[in-house]
């Protein structure tokens, strides 16, 4: 038996009683046959604080309008973003990760709220992408989420660019290595048009993860941005969202163990971005799949790196969609045996037989043969040791160095750290520890690129480590080790590290280690004191107390 497809709608807009609703309904346009017709809320991240959701109202036009020719009514609706780029080395970072949580918690609301049948979901920068599948996960209705696309390149004195790059070149001005005019040339051309930030960082690796775990349209997330396609991609994927309802097939169908392995060996394959783990870690905690942070060393170690994509490659995601695809990448790894084939996606059809339409550019260079990976294993590495008991996450892309010894250089902040960089007070050997700035501690875990990318800018990204309980932007490269857990104000041992220690990187091993021993770090924890809240109040100061572990994905829930 067919069942209702306004099943769930119907609680609000059926029967004599619920006549006030029809009525306010009827004072926005709609007709009773539309209200009749099965209602698809239409979750848009648009914002104009960012270049990565700026064109999502002309996305979600085109969504509207495939739901309406397929027979539903839309219903958009909004929700918040904040831009890392843009807040990054500020205070106003800190609530970047924060606003996941702010995201999926709003979607969820008016989903459950207004009784939708189905969703769509449609993110661009960073949070928004696994907030809005978080979102889904809750509401559990026929749905899907599309990426708003990449960013085209900038050109730079005759080269590609992408923002990576200007933040790079901070560092390269305050050593006198770019001038400023160079400086102000290079800011004037890094971000062409809209679009998120064009290398392998955290929204193109998480465009990629989704399209890997099957709740986005295989094909959809990889389009650029500005290109027309996009706009033709989003009127199917609107009439994709009745086919769903039609058929019943909802997240919890299509999000499962196997999937979400799936989407964590794309991430590895491309060398993407450290917030992956987070961000895939809160997924599985939505939908109660068992994935834990040393499953993702187990992948990685298997996985070869064959995406070569910025921040540790030479190509950005546009590149790689004109060679091929996303769906060129998995059909390389279900070559090598590495992708699980059964699990279904929005598209009706399984992983397995979406990857068979993979058509590869010829003479492409951006994803490479399984005989000659970048790297024989992946772009992640999960260390454990004394300074990170619960494990730290580093991208290892492009990154040389397989062990590192150096002095600890401890800063209490990003800031202290990122002016020590300018004023050149950091030497090639050190490593430098940023803490406070967790999940709890910060709060809200700001990513350290001002940092990193200075540090790389000055010529020292191949002779310093760093080690925070902070994030890393996905255009952080070099030996970073991030998400350090137990932050130092949950009593971590980053705490009590002082100038001078010895720390080792010892990445065959799998660890991080410093130079004290267990009555040594005991002792020093007898005289330290948690510094005092920096929000006792208002959004900051309840994600505070309620935020997860970074090894547990940095959860509220």
């Amino acid at each position: 038996m067919k069942h209702r497809l306004n099943k769930r709608s119907s609680v609000i807009t059926e029967g004599p009683s619920r006549a006030p609703a029809r009525a306010m309904m009827k004072s926005m346009g709609l007709r009773d046959e539309e209200i009749r017709r099965p209602i698809v809320g239409i979750a848009n991240t648009w914002i104009e604080t960012m270049p990565c959701n700026f064109h999502l109202r002309r996305l979600s036009e085109k969504v509207k309008q495939g739901v309406r020719d397929a027979g539903g009514t839309p219903q958009e609706f909004n929700t918040i973003a904040i831009s890392d780029g843009i807040t990054m080395g500020t205070e106003g970072m800190k609530t970047s990760l924060v606003s996941r949580e702010v995201v999926a918690d709003s979607i969820e609301l008016v989903a459950r709220g207004h009784y939708f049948d189905a969703l769509v979901a449609i993110s661009g920068c960073d949070k928004t992408i696994p907030g809005t599948v978080m979102a889904l996960c809750r509401v559990d209705a026929p749905s899907l989420m599309i990426y708003g696309g990449s960013i085209a390149p900038g050109t730079f004195e005759g080269h590609d660019v992408t923002i990576q790059d200007v933040f790079e070149g901070v560092g390269k001005f305050a050593a006198g290595k770019m001038s400023a005019e160079q400086l102000k040339n290079l800011e004037d051309r890094a971000c062409p048009a809209a679009g998120a930030c064009g290398g392998q960082f955290t929204a193109n690796t998480m465009s990629t993860a989704f399209a890997a775990m099957g709740i986005s349209p295989m094909g959809v997330n990889d389009i650029p941005a500005m290109d027309p396609k996009k706009d033709e991609a989003c009127y199917a994927a609107g009439k994709l969202v009745i086919e769903l309802l039609k058929k019943d097939i909802r997240p919890s169908a299509i999000i499962n163990r196997k999937s979400i392995e799936n989407a964590i060996a794309a991430v590895c394959a491309t060398g993407g971005s450290t917030n992956a783990v987070l961000h895939l870690l809160a997924v599985a905690h939505e939908r109660g799949v068992d994935i834990s942070i040393d499953d993702f060393d187990r992948i990685s170690r298997k996985t070869p790196l064959i995406g070569d994509l910025k921040p540790g490659g030479r190509f950005v995601a546009n590149d790689l969609y004109r060679a091929g695809g996303i769906c060129l990448l998995l059909k390389r790894l279900a070559d090598a045996k590495l992708l699980h084939l059964d699990p279904l996606t929005v598209t009706t059809r399984k992983i397995g037989d979406e990857i068979v339409r993979a058509k590869e550019t010829p003479n492409q260079e951006v994803v490479r043969p399984l005989k000659n990976p970048l790297n024989l294993s992946g772009g992640l590495v999960i260390l454990k040791g004394n300074l990170a008991p619960e494990g730290c996450v580093l991208k290892i892309a492009g990154e040389k160095r397989l062990t590192h010894t150096g002095a600890a250089r401890v800063f209490d902040c990003e800031e202290d750290a990122f002016n020590a960089v300018k004023n050149q007070k950091i030497k090639p050997g050190d490593v430098v520890v940023i803490r406070y700035e967790g999940p709890k501690g910060g709060p809200g875990m700001r990513e350290m690129l001002g940092v990193t990318a200075a540090i790389v800018g000055e010529g020292l990204g191949d002779s310093v480590a760093l080690v925070t309980d902070g994030r890393f932007s996905g255009a952080t490269h070099g030996l970073m080790a991030g998400h350090v857990a137990p932050e130092a104000v949950d009593r971590g041992p980053i705490a009590i590290l002082r100038d001078g220690d010895q720390i080792t990187f010892d990445l065959p091993n799998r660890k991080l280690d410093a130079a004290l021993s267990r009555k040594e770090i005991a002792d020093r924890f007898k005289t330290w004191k948690p510094p005092k809240p920096r929000y006792t109040s208002g959004v900051m100061a309840k994600y505070a107390r309620l935020v997860s572990s970074a090894s547990k994905g940095a959860i509220t829930s």
